[in-house]
């Protein structure tokens, strides 16, 4: 085989991989009511089988770049789509929801391996600047395919086979990549051998698991519960304790000194409030429009694709918008669109047809694409030159982090709105509050469902209506939520961000080079 030949083939691996990876993250979201149905899930259950995914990958990203460069990248990829395709095995045959959220565990830690390996691989296969140029724009726009595709095709997929294929389709793209990576791909390592930095990894995943299961466990009613409150004090510490350690550590998973500039400290706040915003606004309408409004999965999939595509557009023009009116100007843009456009959301009720939430749906998926590359231009004309590989590598942890907490927090607000105003509707009723408590449970339970044992006063169209605008006064606290975090977002860039022209526009390609 020749080297173009090989060339082309370990790049086409790569992608088969990144494109498998990043599916994950949109395609669940059209799922989970079939999952909530099939295995009796809580809300909170569902917020896990997300979470369960994005903590492992949170939390290793970071580290398992410095593995690939200890080890070999190549053995690190292979050992990340084996375990990505085995536990996507397991999902499938998941008779239980705990069985479940074990195998989207596992497919997170695969994940964490897959997205940066394959970075790592394609940019010692193409050492000529102009071939890794578009290489890397290629495998940056396969991100940006998996994200429009997964609504659509997790939709599809569900409707005609049932939630199991959304992880059976892993299986034949993960036996191609693991195939052909084998075969064509050279292992390459880092000759200047790196530490791992074992206590830092242990307590950033601690906190992380202690802080995400605190904040979703609430919404069952448990925050004045001994472990909730325990859970909490661990996480405090577990974060004290690693701020403490990488501050003196030579060979830090999180080199603290980057965040001296402020400039790089606040885009990584930015960063955490835009995928807070993105990620909960996918979980929650995906479940408004498949258990309030009835649509099915594919028809809520299709629906989010003028979403997400405004996202890709708008990614794609972010850097020549940025570059010609300013940085600044075009990251506050963003914001403040998106924000606007999100709180527009709160007009809508359970009866509110789709075109007239369809511009605001747009609107924010434009805004939030207008945002995110220039943003972390901009963090990354922060860094010494030295460190922007690490950078980037912190920038795209922050979106994890902005992933986790989106799910942790909105699920949560939701939960607890749609209970409190639920049971407020049951009052009316008259009804004991033992019984009111049944009923709300056999709600979070059911998928939104109207219970199949009702008391004789309520007949199941008023229940019905109920546990509907129910859940719209938990939609409308999320989306209030969502719009205030984007324009905090947008008052700091303008606040505290001052870059000229001439340190983002070096960077630029850079952040596009060493996204993970």
């Amino acid at each position: 085989m020749n080297q173009d030949r090989v060339k082309a083939v370990t790049l086409a691996a790569m992608c088969f991989a990144l494109f498998m990876a990043n599916l994950d993250d949109t395609v669940m979201n059209m799922a989970l009511p079939k999952i909530q149905m099939s295995l009796g899930s809580g809300l909170s259950g569902l917020q896990w089988i997300l979470n369960a995914y994005t903590l492992p990958a949170a939390s290793l990203v970071l580290p398992s770049g410095t593995l690939g460069d200890i080890y070999g990248r190549k053995r690190i990829f292979l050992s990340g789509l084996l375990i990505f395709t085995i536990a996507s095995v397991i999902c499938g045959f998941a008779p239980s929801l705990n069985m479940l959220i074990a195998g989207r565990t596992l497919q997170g830690i695969g994940a964490a391996a897959l997205v940066p390996g394959s970075l790592s691989i394609i940019a010692d296969t193409f050492p000529e600047p102009k071939e890794k140029a578009k290489a890397l724009g290629i495998w940056a726009a396969v991100s940006g395919l998996a994200l429009v595709a997964g609504p659509v095709l997790g939709g599809l997929l569900v409707d005609a086979l049932g939630w199991q294929s959304v992880f059976f389709l892993n299986l034949p793209l993960g036996a191609i990549a693991f195939q052909v990576t084998s075969r064509v791909v050279k292992e390459s390592k880092d000759p200047n051998r790196q530490r791992l930095d074992l206590p830092g990894l242990l307590l950033s995943v601690i906190f992380l698991g202690s802080l995400t299961y605190a904040l979703t466990e609430g919404n069952a009613g448990l925050w004045r519960s001994p472990l909730i409150v325990l859970l909490l004090i661990v996480a405090g510490l577990s974060l004290v304790a690693f701020l403490f350690i990488e501050s003196r550590s030579s060979h830090p998973m999180l080199p603290l000194s980057l965040f001296q500039n402020s400039t790089f400290t606040v885009v990584n706040i930015v960063e955490i409030l835009v995928f807070f915003t993105l990620v909960s606004l996918l979980f929650i309408f995906s479940l408004f429009l498949q258990q309030v409004q009835g649509y099915s999965a594919t028809a809520a999939g299709l629906r989010f694709l003028p979403m997400n595509g405004a996202f890709v557009i708008a990614s794609i023009c972010s850097g020549w918008f940025a570059a010609r009116l300013g940085w600044r100007f075009a990251i506050a843009t963003g914001l403040i669109l998106a924000s606007i456009a999100t709180f527009s959301l709160i007009r809508i009720n359970a009866n509110t047809e789709y075109g007239v939430i369809l511009w605001s749906l747009i609107l924010s998926g434009f805004g939030s694409g207008l945002t995110l590359a220039p943003l972390a231009a901009v963090g990354l004309s922060s860094a010494p030159s030295a460190k922007v590989g690490i950078a980037s590598a912190v920038i795209n942890a922050s979106n994890r982090l902005g992933n986790i907490l989106g799910v942790a927090i909105q699920g949560t607000i939701l939960t607890q709105v749609l209970a409190s105003d639920l049971a407020r509707s049951l009052s009316t009723w008259g009804l004991p509050s033992n019984v009111q408590d049944r009923l709300i449970a056999d709600v979070l339970h059911g998928g939104f469902k109207v219970p199949s044992q009702l008391p004789l006063n309520i007949s199941t169209p008023a229940m019905h209506q109920a546990i509907s605008n129910a859940f719209v006064s938990g939609l409308h606290a999320t989306v209030l939520i969502a719009s205030i975090a984007l324009l905090s977002g947008a008052f700091l860039i303008l606040v505290f961000v001052q870059p000229t022209f001439k340190q983002v526009t070096k960077n630029y390609l850079v952040y596009i080079k060493h996204k993970k």
